[in-house]
């Protein structure tokens, strides 16, 4: 598949569109297994069925379903075209990304080697893990997956099948040893646009408590990923208010593997933030999703983004809900392995 984009980053594509960006939407979403129906595709028009199946090929990659197809999801569709065997695989700059990384990613930790949180993002770690499989198998050590390390992975893809990869185990493993103090954590506190009070409180009340906070306001999620990185952050809880009926909390997930840390802290903050804006939900839950939003997949510690709704009912009860947050934050901290559904 042609990676070339025909639509310019930062256009969206939405009802009404037409011309070669539609054109080649509709080809990757047949590809992906979404095709659009007939009409539609004869005129390259972005009508109610191309907006329906990019809002199921969202729902199946873990984005935000509107329908519209923005830069992230344009990216999505790209990545999805790439089928493990297509393309050499090997650390580039910039960092190579698909559905084929994703699965070479998850056949090597599935056989012991860490390659890392299975982003599908051909990184440092995925390309360590690469090495390592080729020395064990007897391939030429050269940390590139070509058709010998193909073949050798796929004979061996019965003994990974079921297995928990092995980043996945050493998380687990890590947060059981990590210090269950807010004192000096290093903690990333994003928000996006337009609730800057809620954070705002959340960051005094993470620093009351002795953590140290930086606070992100970027309105790109790969820059304040990147941020967090730099910062060297152990969590990242990010914020959004939005005008939808109800709240949600998501962590990291994609097929085969899930963030240990993120969904603990989740499981954390869906009822901390239940028990505030009770009178709107009644006895409906908060979801906790698994998600493969950005900000989700470029930070590189436990992470969380809670969807605020409705913004009426958060700017009220801004003060409580930032104290649960900052409840929830410390109740994960102090016991950061421990699942409150267990």
């Amino acid at each position: 598949m042609v990676d070339a984009d025909p639509t310019p980053a930062g256009q969206s594509l939405a009802i009404g569109a037409t011309g070669a960006g539609v054109r080649d939407l509709h080809r990757r979403l047949e590809d992906a297994g979404h095709p659009v129906v007939d009409d539609e595709l004869a005129d390259g028009r972005f009508g109610p069925d191309t907006a329906a199946k990019v809002a199921r090929f969202q729902a199946e990659r873990g984005l935000h379903e509107h329908g519209d197809v923005d830069d992230h999801t344009l990216a999505s569709l790209v990545e999805a075209g790439h089928r493990l065997g297509d393309r050499h695989l090997y650390l580039h700059a910039p960092m190579l990304r698909g559905d084929d990384v994703a699965d070479l990613q998850l056949r090597l930790g599935g056989l012991g080697f860490d390659a890392g949180r299975i982003d599908g993002i051909f990184g440092p770690d995925t390309a360590r893990a690469l090495r390592d499989f080729q020395r064990n198998a007897g391939l030429v050590l050269d940390g590139i997956a070509g058709p010998d390390t193909f073949r050798a992975l796929r004979h061996l893809a019965g003994r990974a099948a079921g297995t928990t990869p092995v980043a996945q185990v050493r998380e687990l493993d890590q947060l059981r040893r990590s210090r269950p103090e807010l004192d000096e954590r290093r903690i990333a506190l994003g928000h996006f646009g337009n609730c800057g009070a809620l954070t705002a409180a959340v960051s005094r009340g993470l620093r009351n408590r002795g953590a140290n906070v930086v606070a992100l306001d970027h309105p790109d999620d790969t820059t304040q990923a990147s941020t967090a990185n730099r910062f060297e952050a152990e969590v990242y809880l990010g914020v959004r208010i939005e005008a939808v009926a109800a709240p949600e909390v998501a962590y990291f997930a994609t097929e085969g593997f899930h963030s240990e840390g993120g969904l603990r802290l989740a499981q954390r903050c869906a009822p901390a933030v239940h028990e505030v804006l009770a009178a709107d939900l009644g006895d409906a839950d908060v979801p906790v999703r698994g998600m493969r939003l950005p900000i989700l997949r470029r930070t590189r510690m436990p992470a969380v983004l809670c969807t605020m709704a409705p913004p009426s009912s958060v700017v009220t009860a801004t003060a409580e809900l930032a104290e649960a947050l900052v409840g929830a934050v410390a109740d994960w901290v102090a016991n950061p392995a421990d699942s409150p559904t267990d």
